[in-house]
C-alpha cells in the first residue's frame, strides 16, 4: 500500500469489524496514510490521506478479541482516459523452441502468444478518483502513482479502443490486455497543456475483441448500481 490508496478492511467470519469508532460491520473502505516509520493511518478522504494530519485521521479503537482480517486496495473497475491524443500499441509474438513436440503440439504452438509494449500521450488532469461519482475523469495522475509501487507492482488492464460506439447495435472494436507501467513523463510548458506519456509492456496475452461495449448494472434513473465497495456491477 501506499499513501492515497483506498483499502478495503474486512473479518474473515463476518463478525463486526472492530477497528474504526462508531464503525459496526463486518467490513469498511477508508483511504491510508503510510509514514516514514510504516504506521498506517485511516481517512475518510483523499485529500486528508495525502496530508497525513492526526488530527483529520479517524479514531481508532482497541478490539476486544483477536479478529482475523483481510486488506485489499480497491482498484477495480476501468477508468477512462478522457483527453488521450494518442496511443501506440505494438504487438510480437514469442519464440518458442518446438523440437521436443510431436507434429500435433506444434502446429497448435508454434505462433505463440501474443504480447508487446505501448505508449500513451494524453493530456494532464489535475482531478483525483476520490469515489465511485467520478469514475469518468481521466486519471493520468493515477497512472503515474503507480510509478511508486514496489512490492505492489506497477500493472492495470487496459483496453484500447480502434472503433467505439455507444450504440447496443453497432460493433465496437478494442484490444485487450494486462499491463505495466514502465516509465511515466510529464511534460510542462508554460505557454501549453501539461501533458504526459505513459510506457508499458504486457505481462499477458494481447486480445482483440468485437462487439457491444462491456457495460453496468443500471437502476431506472440511469445511475449506477453500486457494491458496498463502490464499485459499479458489470453486466
Amino acid at each position: 500500500m501506499i499513501t492515497g490508496d483506498r483499502i478495503e478492511i474486512a473479518t474473515v467470519d463476518g463478525s463486526d469489524l472492530e477497528l474504526v469508532s462508531g464503525h459496526n460491520f463486518p467490513d469498511g473502505s477508508w483511504f491510508v496514510n503510510i509514514d516514514e516509520a510504516g504506521g498506517i493511518r485511516l481517512y475518510s478522504n483523499f485529500q486528508d490521506s495525502l496530508s497525513g494530519a492526526q488530527d483529520d485521521a479517524l479514531e481508532l479503537i482497541a478490539p476486544s478479541s483477536s479478529q482475523e482480517i483481510t486488506i485489499q486496495t480497491i482498484n477495480d473497475g476501468f477508468r477512462f482516459l478522457g483527453r488521450v491524443n494518442r496511443f501506440e500499441l505494438t504487438t510480437s509474438r514469442d519464440t518458442i523452441d518446438l523440437t521436443s513436440l510431436g507434429t500435433e503440439f506444434r502446429k497448435q504452438f508454434e505462433q505463440g502468444l501474443i504480447s508487446g509494449q505501448g505508449n500513451l500521450d494524453c493530456e494532464w488532469e489535475a482531478n483525483i478518483d476520490t469515489g465511485a461519482n467520478t469514475q469518468f475523469q481521466e486519471f493520468s495522475s493515477y497512472l503515474a502513482r503507480l510509478l511508486i509501487r514496489v512490492q505492489q507492482g506497477a500493472d492495470f488492464a487496459g483496453r484500447f479502443f480502434i472503433h467505439r460506439t455507444a450504440s447496443p447495435s453497432a460493433a465496437s472494436v478494442w484490444y485487450e490486455a494486462k499491463c505495466i507501467v514502465t516509465n511515466v513523463a510529464v511534460s510542462v510548458v508554460a505557454t501549453e497543456i501539461v501533458t504526459t506519456k505513459i510506457d508499458f509492456v504486457t505481462s499477458d496475452q494481447i486480445v482483440l475483441k468485437q462487439g457491444v461495449l462491456p457495460s453496468y448494472l443500471l437502476q431506472e434513473n440511469s445511475s449506477y448500481l453500486l457494491q458496498e465497495g463502490g464499485s459499479r456491477i458489470a453486466l
